[in-house]
Parts: structure tokens; C-alpha cells; sequence
């Protein structure tokens, strides 16, 4: 294995090219926009005091496949 040492300023590639760069490497596994989105969605209802916990079930079964 060779390693190189480069210097490089992060603010120069796009956020989302540095997600699927770790999501490639198996970095972030199942973190995607859909993931994101449920967990805003999860957030806001707790937040507001609203039932979440269909939407917690969904996100529990798509990322675990397992079901409560």
C-alpha cells in the first residue's frame, strides 16, 4: 500500500461529491437524502409534540429491516 500526502481545502468539492465519495467507500451506509428527509420529518413531529412513531417504524424498517 502507498500513501501520498496532499494538501487539500475541503471547500473546494461539492457536499454532496464528499457524500457519495464516503457512501463509495462504505463510509456512510444508508445515509441518502431519503434518510435525511425521514429523520427532519421524525424531528419535526417530536419537535411539535406529534405522533411520530409510524414514520420512526418506517425508518426503523428500512434501515434495520426489522420491524416492531
Amino acid at each position: 500500500m502507498t500513501y501520498i500526502t496532499v494538501d487539500v481545502d475541503l471547500s473546494d468539492f461539492d457536499t454532496q461529491d464528499l457524500i457519495d465519495e464516503l457512501e463509495s467507500r462504505g463510509e456512510l451506509p444508508g445515509f441518502n437524502a431519503d434518510t435525511n428527509e425521514m429523520l427532519n420529518e421524525i424531528f419535526n413531529l417530536r419537535r411539535l409534540g406529534k405522533d411520530y412513531d409510524s414514520v420512526l417504524d418506517q425508518y426503523l424498517y428500512q434501515k434495520l429491516g426489522r420491524v416492531i
